[in-house]
């Protein structure tokens, strides 16, 4: 029964598809085939006749009520719990009949750690403690095959997540700061131009209200009346 990927959102991919350690359904197991090697040895110690009979089908009934909640629950219970990394989230699903999971998205994730036992060592398993920011609980997830790698691969995707968010973020800053500084740029060599040639840099083409201002020259002024010439006096206009 593997995950159903159309949870995933677009460019998400799987990383680890991961189910609890099998050893976790050995003991089940071996009852198991303890309740079917009872079940054969009560069908061949038994008459084969009325007597028998109702007692091998008694001996099936109980042995099947055994089995279902000791050996088929276990064994369901071990194939609907997922455990699966992908590269934006850590999702946890379990379930039979009644659904649960969670999911925690990478840039939430604090801190993983793991933890194992001498038998842990031997099989290769552990447990792993997922510290996520919010106020959600931490998530224990038990019996991780290999849950220093696993520990190790989070470890490295939260790096990989963060790293991309930067990096995103970043491209956007140095658009918006790529785009300001040409326009202030333009605007600047704008007005250093129309400063030099005397006309007003915010003007339009059709604003008559920008009126060039050229330099007077020295005799382009109006002459003082110290400076203009006098006429000389005629005798006859008499005394000033």
């Amino acid at each position: 029964m593997g995950f159903p990927e159309n949870v995933l959102a677009k460019d998400e991919k799987v990383e680890r598809d991961l189910h609890p350690h099998w050893l976790t359904v050995v003991v089940p197991t071996i009852f198991g085939l303890l309740l079917a090697a009872a079940c054969i040895a009560i069908a061949v110690v038994t008459p084969d006749d009325t007597t028998g009979n109702r007692l091998q089908w008694g001996a099936v009934i109980v042995l099947v009520l055994v089995a279902v909640p000791a050996v088929i629950v276990p064994y369901l219970r071990w194939r609907t719990t997922h455990y699966v990394i992908t590269s934006h989230r850590v999702m946890v699903r379990r379930g039979i009949l009644t659904k649960n999971g969670k999911d925690i998205t990478l840039s939430k994730i604090t801190d993983v750690s793991f933890q194992q036992t001498v038998l842990d060592r031997l099989i290769r398993s552990g447990s792993l403690h997922i510290e996520s920011a919010g106020d959600s609980p931490d998530e224990n997830l038990a019996n991780i095959p290999r849950s220093n790698d696993v520990q190790q691969l989070i470890n490295r995707l939260v790096d990989e997540d963060d790293l991309r968010r930067r990096h995103g973020s970043g491209v956007g800053d140095a658009h918006t700061a790529g785009s300001g500084g040409s326009a202030q740029a333009g605007y600047d060599a704008g007005y250093d131009q129309g400063y030099d040639d005397g006309s007003d840099p915010g003007a339009g083409p059709d604003d008559t209200t920008a009126v060039r201002q050229g330099r007077r020259g020295p005799r382009s002024r109006p002459p003082l009346a110290e400076e203009r010439p006098r006429r000389p006096r005629d005798p006859e206009d008499g005394p000033a």
